[in-house]
């Protein structure tokens, strides 16, 4: 293997490293939620600490392969990893945030069943998952297979968010919880969308094809 060929090796290794940090930071964040589990939450928190180490590692990587006068197509898989580094450091993000606030819900009776925020959070965690390794796969059909799913989860945010608004208008009493929940579902939400973004890149980097904004796949 040459020399150029071993870093962009590390580079997608790192990629998929931090992709994996990312989703077991989501996975825990959820199961404090689910299971009352201070603990864990705090753990979600320490583990961010890694990603934003990650991010800088795959950042410099990045930059020394840049300084070295890439061809164009080397050049598009370096922009298109920062671009990705950066949708998992936010997804990183969005977990620590759902650990923290699951913190405070911990504190008050629960309110429903968590039956549809660790729904779409399986969703969310499978087109991140699919995103991924449709990069390091080259399956551009896989990544464009994550696009529709965005839709899904962006109805069931809906949905939910329609229903905890019931909620805190026929009983007040819970409007601080039904908060921290709609919250949650937001977040996760969110995390589709950086999902979304990494299918999206993925498609531009190995056919060229800019299907940002369009709303839908030009191949469909």
């Amino acid at each position: 293997m040459l020399p150029h060929d071993h870093e962009f090796a590390r580079l997608k290794e790192k990629l998929l490293t931090m992709s994996s940090l990312a989703a077991s930071s989501l996975q825990n964040a959820i199961k404090a939620l689910v299971e009352r589990n201070d603990d864990l939450a705090r753990q979600v928190e320490q583990a961010d600490d890694q990603l934003d180490a990650l991010e800088i590692e795959l950042d410099e990587l990045a930059i020394v392969l840049l300084s070295r006068g890439p061809i164009a197509s080397d050049l598009r898989m370096i922009a298109v990893a920062m671009k990705i580094t950066h949708d998992l450091e936010r997804v990183g993000d969005e977990a620590t945030a759902i650990a923290r606030s699951a913190v405070e819900l911990n504190k008050e009776p629960q309110l429903k069943p968590y039956v549809d925020i660790p729904r779409m959070a399986t969703m969310a965690l499978e087109m991140l998952n699919d995103g991924l390794e449709s990069f390091v796969s080259r399956d551009t059909i896989r990544a464009r297979a994550v696009l529709p799913r965005d839709r899904d989860v962006d109805a069931m945010n809906k949905q939910l968010q329609r229903e905890l608004v019931t909620y805190m208008l026929e009983n007040p009493a819970t409007i601080t919880r039904c908060l921290h929940l709609m919250q949650f579902s937001k977040r996760i939400e969110r995390i589709a969308d950086h999902a979304t973004n990494i299918a999206e890149e993925v498609v531009y980097l190995y056919e060229g094809r800019d299907i940002r904004h369009t709303g839908k796949d030009p191949q469909a």
